[in-house]
């Protein structure tokens, strides 16, 4: 469930009277600051917590800003280009910008571009994209030119995919738009052409992208009022060739397709999209948030005074200017889940904040007209749908020979010829077809397990359980973690007897098996505090309080308790589980479940593996109390309300008591402050 709060107005001052509006908002190197560039010659550095400006920044009179002005994370400083060739580069002491460091360049700048993790990366007008160490060693170096006259860039954005730098940037020829995607590991730049689906010919008024392991999901809000999606490879298999990708229909009239102005999108998460715009042609402008998943419009907000048509997020925060002044309205995306999308779900609201009902129908096709009447003209196309099979691509019916008969190698060839056409009306239907004959083929042949092809298949993004509920119960078979992981994430309707299967395999599958397993580690940043491979192997004793269940006695806790009691407020910070293991954990917490149909499956956990599960809640818990926002690092973290919930639920539906040794007793309760606790006695 998507919630907007109260807003408030950051900046005293009307911003954005340039012709351009706000040039940006970039993140700095601190949490809670933000750069705020105005279109003309002012940057402001807001602190957003206490709602006032850090200190501000002018060039000269007659000098104008072109570019958003960036924190460079390597060393704090800032970064901002005037006049398209001058960089200005100072830091928080420095109050005159004219007598800063200076450097002039030979080509014009579209975007300084700044991330955690590497050195800012500058992007020129005529499409390369170079290191700003290098730039400021020679200032006048020739900068190569990479696209095609009359092509204009349009917009860019930067990513960190396996700990380095991916920069993508839109262009714009006669109405065909062009996505290049610039990787630096090894230093490749791949072309691709944005080819239309079903939907006619319009203007792209605005661009949002995420980035998974292996694409890119760039979508598009179009002069017709719908979003569009297209999944561009980052690896490509012929980088140095144009490829062509289409762009197919995510979310029907998500704005009103007369707006011409005031228009931007933003992605939240990987399940929530952030839209500017008024709803209905003759309403104001509004801030909508729209579920992806269920395509629904969660809540909204109107926006009497008008906005600029820019639209930015960083944490929990976005950013615009309603009127003249800079806005922050904070945010709050939830797990995804039906309930949620349908708004049944009891959360607190505010009082100036709608949640519309408003519902795609699910029984037509994306491309209809909503609440359309006119069932002739429309295909059915839903989740689970047994329809007439129709004479099917020759991709698909060579693949579907081959599973029946080659080898894992081969289907892994054939699959990737498939994937590589342009998709059809009844892809996804060929898709599940696909997963059904592997699956049954993997039945009839124990030895034959697909493993690479179901994991590509998996990553189209068009399967659920419900299409192939024998996937999920094969890789639970082979403990196939990886898989599972990426199923967590990919399906939204996971019974709760499988999403507790899996949480009993992490639990209880060995560290060094997982040392081995491939797993997404975006969920799991910076545990200052996790305990290492090696450091868990010494100390597993006193990570579970004492208890060790394959010893027949206990005799030896209490002189471990004893002789280590200054240790205890020590271990209590470090995370019980390695790296991997809590990735896994992190996807169990992001995955949607209902409370009535998940409690009878928790009891089927042995109470050790409990024990560790609440270990690493209390952990998290702890993590996220450590800061003013309440909030863990990573791409993509559990929340507070995924983790204190959960905590507490479980607390409440295992039994007090755990077990007794020889010569020990432990229970489990709870304190006031909802507190996990354990106690030897």
């Amino acid at each position: 469930m998507a919630a907007l709060e109260e807003g408030f107005t950051l900046s005293a001052v009307p911003l954005g009277a340039g012709p351009h509006g706000l040039l940006g908002v970039e993140q700095s190197d601190k949490t809670d600051q933000f750069l705020v560039t105005d279109g003309g010659r002012t940057v402001i550095l807001y602190k957003v917590s206490d709602q006032k400006p850090l200190g501000s920044w002018s060039v000269k009179q007659g000098q104008v800003i072109t570019c958003p002005a960036v924190c460079n994370f390597q060393t704090g400083e800032y970064i901002v280009v005037h006049d398209n060739k001058v960089l200005r580069i100072w830091s928080n002491e420095d109050v005159n910008l004219d007598k800063v460091f200076k450097a002039t360049l030979s080509a014009d700048i579209y975007r300084i571009h700044s991330i955690q993790g590497t050195e800012p990366l500058v992007l020129f007008k005529e499409g390369a994209v170079c290191g700003l160490e290098a730039l400021l060693a020679e200032p006048q170096q020739k900068i190569e030119t990479v696209i095609s006259d009359e092509e204009v860039i349009k917009w860019t954005k930067i990513f960190m995919v396996y700990k380095h730098p991916v920069v993508i940037f839109i262009t714009e020829k006669h109405g065909d738009y062009f996505a290049y995607i610039q990787m630096f590991n090894p230093r490749t730049l791949s072309k691709y052409t944005l080819v239309l689906g079903q939907e006619e010919k319009s203007v792209i008024q605005s661009f949002s992208a995420s980035v998974d392991r292996k694409f890119i999901s760039l979508m598009s809000l179009s002069s017709d009022g719908c979003i569009y999606e297209s999944l561009i490879p980052i690896h490509p298999r012929e980088p140095e060739k144009s490829q062509r990708v289409v762009r197919s229909l995510l979310l029907k009239t998500v704005v009103s397709g007369n707006a011409r102005n005031g228009v931007a999108l933003t992605v939240l998460d990987q399940d929530h999209v952030a839209v500017l715009g008024p709803l209905l042609p003759a309403s104001k402008e509004c801030l909508s948030v729209w579920n992806t998943k269920f395509q629904t419009l969660q809540t909204s907000r109107e926006l009497p005074q008008g906005t600029s048509g820019q639209l930015w997020y960083y944490g929990e925060n976005l950013f615009m200017l309603h009127g003249k002044f800079l806005t922050v309205i904070p945010y709050k995306c939830e797990v995804s889940s039906l309930a949620g999308a349908l708004g049944k779900l009891k959360h607190s609201q505010d009082p100036g904040t709608q949640t519309v009902p408003h519902f795609v129908n699910w029984e037509t096709s994306r491309g209809c007209e909503l609440g359309s009447q006119n069932s002739e003209q429309s295909k059915r196309i839903l989740r689970r749908r047994k329809i007439e099979v129709s004479v099917q691509p020759p991709a698909s019916k060579q693949l579907l020979s081959a599973i029946k008969k080659d080898s894992e190698k081969h289907i892994e060839v054939e699959l990737c010829k498939f994937l590589a056409i342009k998709r059809t009306p009844d892809f996804h239907t060929i898709i599940g077809d696909i997963v059904l004959e592997l699956l049954g083929r993997h039945k009839a042949e124990p030895s034959f397990y697909p493993r690479n092809s179901l994991m590509q298949l998996i990553q189209t993004h068009v399967l659920s359980y419900s299409l192939c509920p024998g996937l999920m119960e094969a890789a639970l078979e082979k403990a196939d973690v990886q898989m599972l992981q990426l199923c967590l994430r990919q399906f939204p309707d996971i019974p709760e007897s499988v999403t507790c299967a899996c949480l009993k395999i992490f639990l209880s599958i060995s560290d060094d098996s997982l040392q081995e397993a491939e797993i997404n580690m975006e969920s799991v940043s910076d545990y200052s505090g996790s305990v290492q491979e090696e450091k868990m192997e010494e100390q597993t004793e006193i990570l579970h309080n004492g208890f060790n269940p394959e010893e027949e006695n206990c005799g030896n806790c209490d002189r471990e308790l004893n002789e280590k009691p200054q240790d205890t407020a020590e271990e209590t910070t470090l995370c019980p589980v390695i790296p991997k293991r809590a990735a896994l954990l992190n996807a169990i917490l992001h995955s949607a479940y209902s409370e009535m149909f998940l409690l009878p499956h928790l009891k089927d956990i042995p109470a050790q593996h409990v024990t560790l599960f609440l270990q690493y809640l209390y952990f998290l818990y702890l993590k996220c109390s450590e800061n003013a926002t309440m909030t863990l690092p990573g791409l993509h973290p559990p929340t507070l309300n995924q983790i204190h919930p959960c905590y507490c639920r479980w607390l409440s539906n295992i039994p007090l008591y755990i077990c007794t040794t020889s010569s020990l007793s432990i229970y489990l309760s709870m304190d006031s402050w909802g507190a996990f606790v354990i106690w030897l006695m």
